[in-house]
């Protein structure tokens, strides 16, 4: 890829590389990555034990609830199995019309044409993963090719996973390449930029990464895929939120975040929320920076507003 810089002068690929190269460096060398895993544990701690509980009412849980991303990413999914969920999405909003709707609808790309011709409801994004998830691990042209695809297709947000194994041996410039490409294939759309924090190994990585994806064009950093060993922890959720503060003060730029993977019960959505709340706040309370990644959630919310078993979803 050929690119220019401001110089006014066009640089042959090397200088170009060099050119990124630097340019990342430089954004890493504005932040501090000293960060000890104790202390972000002993801050979140803080945050579960002060703050959680002011925020377990019902209009948080609405809330929350219009911030679900409800996923379906199975080996087992179909036409007919994804036009199902779908169905209930559109019967949502006539059962339930004092409830939010949910936030986006997440899907493999090969169903991103039936969700977006078959969602009745309006404002629910028809949203999928995309770039080789959950391993990232395709030649470029694939991951952009379906990429573009996908958003032919009618896909209004796409989330794609960073490369983890270049990340980890230190290649930051492809890990930025590869993030930038694809959202340049995304344009407009907006691209959340998964960070398997669960196999990064440190909260300094963590931020790392977050700050990386940042600057290659992220519009949103997300936790997890939910198909390694470890998925979302507070620890790796309160360190993301700490980048995109600071990332926010350095550029004016407001990045959106979305835990994801493991969000089982309604504490850990509390959890999650609160730190979230805590670290952002402000213009950050909505359901467009703040995503949940988790299709339990939708019933558990249901049942606890109901005060009795519902499964809807």
């Amino acid at each position: 890829m050929s690119e220019h810089c401001n110089c006014g002068h066009e640089h042959h690929h090397h200088d170009d590389a060099q050119h990124f190269e630097d340019m990342y460096q430089q954004a890493l060398n504005l932040y501090n990555f000293d960060i000890k895993d104790e202390d972000v544990k002993e801050a979140v701690q803080k945050i579960i034990a002060e703050k959680v509980p002011e925020n377990n009412t019902p209009e948080v849980k609405k809330f929350m609830f219009g911030s679900i991303e409800l996923t379906t990413l199975t080996t087992q999914d179909s036409d007919e199995s994804v036009l199902k969920l779908v169905e209930k999405v559109n019967n949502f909003a006539h059962e339930y019309p004092d409830m939010p709707h949910v936030a986006t609808i997440v899907t493999y790309p090969r169903f991103a044409k039936l969700v977006a011709e078959s969602c009745e409801v309006e404002g629910v994004i028809p949203t999928v993963v995309s770039g080789a998830f959950p391993s990232s691990q395709a030649l470029m042209e694939i991951k952009v090719a379906e990429t573009a695809l996908a958003i032919k297709d009618g896909a209004k947000n796409v989330d794609i996973v960073m490369h983890v194994g270049e990340f980890l041996a230190g290649d930051y410039e492809t890990v930025c390449d590869e993030i930038r490409e694809q959202k340049a294939t995304c344009g407009k759309v907006p691209m959340k930029v998964i960070l398997e924090t669960g196999d990064l190994g440190s909260c300094a990585n963590i931020k790392k990464a977050s700050i990386l994806s940042m600057y290659a064009g992220a519009d949103y950093i997300k936790t997890s895929t939910g198909k390694e060993k470890v998925s979302a922890t507070p620890e790796a959720a309160y360190v993301m939120c700490q980048a995109i503060k600071e990332y926010f003060q350095k550029t004016g730029i407001r990045i959106g975040f979305k835990p994801a993977g493991g969000i089982n019960s309604m504490t850990d959505a509390l959890t999650y929320y609160t730190i979230y709340k805590e670290v952002l706040g402000g213009e950050w309370m909505n359901n467009y920076y703040f995503r949940l990644g988790t299709s339990r959630l939708a019933n558990l919310v249901l049942s606890d507003l109901a005060g009795k078993e519902v499964k809807f979803f």
